[in-house]
């Protein structure tokens, strides 16, 4: 069947759209499906994509394409809707990425329309009843409950007249408004006690919504709300040019900013570039900008203290609703926001709820009822509230849940042992029986669902030849969590193939003992490592709603949940011989990159990914490593290393020693931890102190002091050590073009030689001082350009990064790299030279869904899953 997907989108949630489309593009079962990516763009034109795009970071990443691009000398990405009304350069865009699409050709197609759009357009009704119009059956909700689900306003008429316990709300219209806004905040102020909640009633993953805690807030809360926003004209004469920059980076954010087009005294602005001219050149104090988007009402609810949960209610196989276990979501603040929701370790999601059995299960019902009364078809996700007071408060249904990996969508379902292939086979499956309720198609809606069991009948016997392949993920480093996506990544590549059966092994202890896991697919799909650590090692019983839940959910994981390991198994090393075929390490950092489990997996005769044992060893040590390249004749920065004992012994006289070596500023770094884990700028004697403290502190709380003066998060990693790195700064001085680059490099043997293979570098851009965690690994965050802009001249720019791509072979080779890396570097382009500096490598890079290697691959060809395979193939023959 060929399957649809809808991505991408006109709405503020287009970004994580695009990644969700991702996501289900990838764990689609490959057997059974034949995904079609349908990327929908701003202006709604419907695009059948080239594959390789689905694999870039964002959508701004490649479209519009740079070559339809008006000049930004600050380099601003931008949406399709910048460029305006130009249909001939908008028409020129859409050609460069795939082949364009009228409503009427998507029959041709596809024969199932699979919708992770969001918001306007989206989850509204409208792309429901294009659909039904030509006669394509679609996943989710149809069309009344779209509309229901996409107005926060109507949903509380509904809610209310249904008996459902509310908060206290009021609506505000943008007329009146716009007409006295001090009015409205007063009798808002009156009416309400602080702190407040103030809502766009159309927009999803927290965009539009602000915790207002006083009456001074309370204007700019709505007009936030409303997208309209002032700017203090004096204030932004007074930064400098890259403050100016990051502000308007913001702005053009549509899950932050205003985005573009905005409307300044009723004329259009396009670009960041021609809006910095305004605000440079006007006279005025300050700028009044409205998105032309903007909501007509805004929504003012009274803040509910309490837990905060979210529930996933499915259609069972006999046509009623089913609620799944519902989660807890525990927040680092006050509001569950965009970087919470998406970037795992941020907040916990604890499923079930820790609260009574009865409670839940209440829950459960009133969710349930509630899918029932807003017409809910196939699923939906509800939000809500238990209060302190003891009311369950349903605030939010929605028609459409997110798909990123982490999303409640796929977490929940893996509490009933569905992973997330088989979860989508299901929705699939619903989604084709609730079409053919509308009268409309039944006879060939009934051929579709007869096929489809065929075909999941001969799959469940084909299951027993394929290759058991054990992913490791988790571990004790400051990089856990990432590895934990960067495992559940491979597991849901392989879990979709014809070839291969994962076994997620979750590994954690210490350097001394390795504790191993075999994990149930619902605990695999936990938030973070932490969380994973704390159920395998907890031996209490299964809670009694999930065995209930089970139980209600019996014909389904029947059907579909096969070859699912549903406790948790503790194992060691010894055991994996007789259940894994192949072991996919997922680690980073310590244990993983160390060569210390290849030990291990060579001692047992287990073939595994990447690097030998001793090449593992080299290059987790930034230090020696540098050292290393260095005598080979490859340009690293100046670094020597910082170590506790002789730190400890006279602080003064050891910050003194880096100043006169290095001054300020220079980088500090653990020297062997990645992903951007406690890597910072030092501009001062106060920041290298701070950073000392930090990193030789005797225990894992954050000492006030230091935390403040290096500004870190609550949430930030920052490990414990006895040692660590310091480097000179690398930046731009008299070369043509200074950028910073990751490129992938794989490897392949020729008549029993190595080969070594660099892929198109990607260009890194960071938001701050240094590529942030989020900016390599989060969906929609960070700029990667791939490949790599090393000239305007397009021959020049491939002449530079093809001798860019031979130091990065020759680095991989003088370190004896296997199967694959990842080389960080600084690249300076003379007119007569080009000079690679090389920062780290990575001998096991992270393989989340957005992350660079993926989108180099796709360049040379490989679609991630085949990436993956040319990887296990490898590790085989060696």
């Amino acid at each position: 069947m060929r399957i649809g997907i809808f991505f991408g989108g006109q709405s503020r949630e287009r970004e994580i759209s695009f990644a969700g489309g991702r996501t289900v593009y990838d764990n689609l079962d490959k057997t059974l499906f034949d995904p079609v990516p349908i990327f929908v763009d701003s202006l709604g034109n419907f695009i059948l994509l080239d594959w390789q795009y689905l694999y870039k970071g964002t959508i701004r990443d490649f479209y519009p394409p740079a070559s339809e691009l008006p000049p930004s000398p600050h380099f601003f990405q931008v949406y399709i809707e910048s460029l305006g009304d130009d249909p001939d350069k908008i028409e020129a865009s859409i050609k460069s990425v795939g082949l364009p699409l009228k409503p009427d050709e998507l029959s041709r197609h596809i024969d199932f329309a699979f919708l992770a759009l969001h918001g306007p357009y989206g989850e509204d009704g409208n792309i429901q009843g294009l659909l039904e119009w030509y006669n394509i059956p679609y996943s989710g909700s149809g069309i009344l409950p779209s509309s229901i689900g996409i107005d926060k306003s109507i949903q509380k008429q509904i809610l209310q007249s249904a008996g459902f316990d509310l908060p206290k709300h009021e609506s505000i219209h943008r007329e009146s408004w716009l007409k006295d806004p001090v009015s409205i905040s007063d009798h808002i102020a009156s009416q309400f006690q602080f702190p407040i909640v103030i809502k766009s009633p159309h927009q999803g993953s927290s965009i539009g919504i602000t915790i207002v805690r006083s009456a001074d807030e309370l204007a700019g809360a709505i007009n936030k709300s409303f997208f309209i926003q002032t700017i203090d004209i004096g204030h932004w004469k007074s930064l400098n040019d890259i403050e100016k920059r990051n502000f308007l980076i913001q702005f053009t954010d549509i899950r932050e900013g205003l985005g573009f087009p905005v409307l300044i005294d009723d004329e259009l602005c396009y670009h960041p570039e021609a809006f910095w001219s305004i605000l440079d050149g006007t006279s005025s104090k300050e700028l009044t900008l409205v998105s032309p988007n903007g909501e007509e009402e805004v929504l003012v609810e009274s803040f509910l203290e309490g837990i905060e949960f979210s529930c996933i209610v499915i259609t069972s196989p006999e046509g009623k609703p089913l609620a799944l276990p519902p989660t807890e979501i525990r927040k680092k603040s006050n509001l569950f926001d965009y970087r919470a929701k998406y970037l795992p370790g941020i907040s916990r999601k604890v499923t079930p709820i820790d609260l009574p059995a009865d409670v839940v299960e209440n829950i459960r019902k009133k969710c349930e009822l509630l899918y029932q009364n807003i017409h809910s078809q196939v699923y939906a996700r509800i939000d809500g509230f238990y209060t302190t007071d003891k009311r369950i408060i349903l605030n939010d249904p929605n028609t459409t849940s997110g798909m990123l990996p982490s999303s409640f969508f796929f977490h929940q379902a893996a509490e009933i042992g569905l992973n997330p292939s088989q979860f989508l086979t299901y929705i699939i499956e619903e989604s084709l029986k609730a079409r053919g309720h509308s009268g409309k198609q039944t006879q060939k809606l009934k051929g579709m669902v007869q096929k489809l069991n065929e075909a999941l009948t001969l799959k469940a016997k084909s299951e027993s030849k394929k290759i058991n392949v054990g992913v490791v993920m988790g571990g004790f480093s400051t990089e856990r969590h990432i590895s934990i996506e960067s495992g559940r990544n491979i597991y849901e590549k392989l879990a979709s193939s014809a070839k291969y059966h994962p076994i997620p092994i979750f590994l954690t202890g210490d350097e001394q003992n390795h504790q191993l896991f075999q994990l149930p697919i619902n605990i695999m799909l936990k938030d973070n490592a932490d969380d994973i650590r704390e159920k395998v090692l907890d031996n209490s019983d299964k809670h009694e709603i999930l065995k209930k839940i089970a139980k209600e959910a019996q014909a389904i994981t029947s059907k579909f949940a096969y070859s699912e390991a549903m406790e948790v198994e503790e194992l060691t090393y010894a055991d994996l011989k007789g259940k894994i075929d192949f072991a996919f390490i997922a680690l980073h950092g310590r244990p993983g990159e160390d060569g210390a489990i290849q030990k291990h997996l060579e001692a047992q005769g287990i073939p595994y990914n990447g690097s030998g044992i001793e090449s593992s060893a080299t290059t987790i040590d930034k230090f020696k490593t540098n050292k290393i390249l260095r005598e080979k004749g490859f340009h690293v920065a100046d670094h020597c290393m910082v170590f506790k004992s002789e730190y400890g012994n006279d602080p003064i006289r050891e910050i003194e020693k880096l100043e006169d070596e290095f001054g300020y500023p220079f980088i500090a770094k653990p020297s062997d931890d990645g992903c951007s884990s406690a890597v910072k700028m030092i501009r001062s004697r106060a920041e290298i102190k701070a950073f000392s403290d930090m990193m030789f502190r005797d225990q894992p709380a954050f000492p006030e002091q230091p935390k403040e003066t290096l500004k870190l998060k609550d949430n930030e990693e920052f490990p414990m050590k006895d040692y660590f790195l310091i480097e000179e700064l690398i930046k731009k001085t008299g070369e043509e073009h200074f950028l910073e680059i990751t490129g992938g490099v794989i490897t392949k043997r020729v008549s029993g030689k190595i080969v070594y293979e660099a892929f198109e570098p990607s260009e890194t851009l960071a938001s701050g001082e240094v590529l942030s965690l989020e900016e390599k690994f989060l969906a929609g965050e960070g700029q990667n350009i791939t490949p790599a802009r090393f000239d305007k001249d397009p021959k020049r720019s491939q002449a530079v990064s093809d001798q860019v791509k031979s130091v990065l072979e020759k680095v991989a080779e003088a370190l004896g790299v296997e199967g694959y890396c990842r080389i960080d570097a600084f690249v300076r382009v003379y007119p007569d030279k080009v000079e690679t500096s090389i920062i780290e490598i990575n001998s096991l890079p992270g393989m989340t869904p957005a992350t660079a290697i993926f989108h180099q691959a796709a360049l040379a060809g490989l679609k991630p899953y085949e990436f993956i395979d040319q990887i296990i193939t490898y590790g085989f023959n060696k």
